[in-house]
């Protein structure tokens, strides 16, 4: 019977340069040169409902394999790869943090963009405080919750506030998109900027208000295999269903963008 996919809480993979050499077994190939064993993928949070339906997916079509997911913020993410974490591939929601990645020499290769992602305003389903755009996050009384940042969320959360020329004070700077929408969610904020697939993906309970200006802070999403991989081949395997028909397909459903042409 197939495994169960693994999700990872980030918090615990902090430090864990020293299981690298642990789990022996995980990295041989199939008799007929495909993949086997578990293959480890560092994923941003946005991530966590696309992929984790590929990792079902990618253990259907590839029997004797398990994926296990640690998904949290990409900053984190590039932080435990840098600091000798054990993984075969890192999806980072912004190039900045890949490119963390790829300076310290962790990357197998050039990553690819695979989609993109844009901002919208999530509040409580039915939007009682009636919000429309970005100028609305400046009403006295408001509670917005922010992604840090050093957070994709965060950094895409600036540029569209600039690019809107509004000044928004939050009460609470989250270490990743989930956290932000979480606020939402508990009732503890009114608002907080989150990806349109966060929203999407949440929409039972937030509604997710568009705004112009986030067409000029979206975010692409590139992908890697990384150079210590222990499950090489696995690795190669999971980028491609990433990048394939079937791949694409997964991630539109969530609410991606497809990733901008040359």
């Amino acid at each position: 019977m197939r495994q169960r996919i693994r999700v990872v809480v980030a918090a615990l993979v902090v430090a864990v340069p020293a299981l690298a050499g642990c789990g022996g077994g995980t990295t041989a190939p199939a008799a007929d040169g495909g993949p086997r064993g578990t293959l480890t993928v560092f994923a941003a949070a946005s991530l966590t409902e696309s992929f984790t339906t590929l990792g079902r997916r990618f253990e259907a079509e590839y029997p004797g394999t398990t994926v296990t997911f640690n998904f949290a913020g990409s900053s984190a993410l590039a932080t435990q790869i840098t600091q000798g974490a054990p993984a075969d591939v890192f999806a980072s929601a912004a190039p900045t943090n890949m490119t963390t990645v790829t300076d310290a020499g962790h990357a197998a290769g050039t990553p690819t963009v695979f989609a993109r992602n844009q901002l919208v305003i999530a509040v409580p389903q039915g939007n009682p405080q009636r919000l429309a755009g970005l100028a609305d996050l400046t009403r006295p009384g408001l509670k917005v919750a922010l992604c840090a940042a050093q957070v994709p969320c965060g950094a895409a959360a600036t540029t569209a506030l600039d690019a809107a020329g509004v000044r928004v004070t939050p009460v609470t700077l989250e270490q990743d998109v989930k956290g932000a929408l979480a606020k939402v969610k508990l009732g503890e904020v009114d608002a907080a900027l989150v990806y349109r697939t966060d929203a999407r993906a949440a929409d039972r309970e937030v509604d997710g208000i568009e705004f112009a200006e986030s067409a000029r802070a979206g975010n692409d999403y590139p992908i890697v295999v990384l150079a210590d991989a222990p499950n090489p081949t696995a690795a190669r395997a999971f980028v491609a269903l990433v990048r394939s028909t079937a791949g694409q397909a997964v991630l539109t459903d969530a609410g991606f963008q497809p990733p901008a042409g040359p």
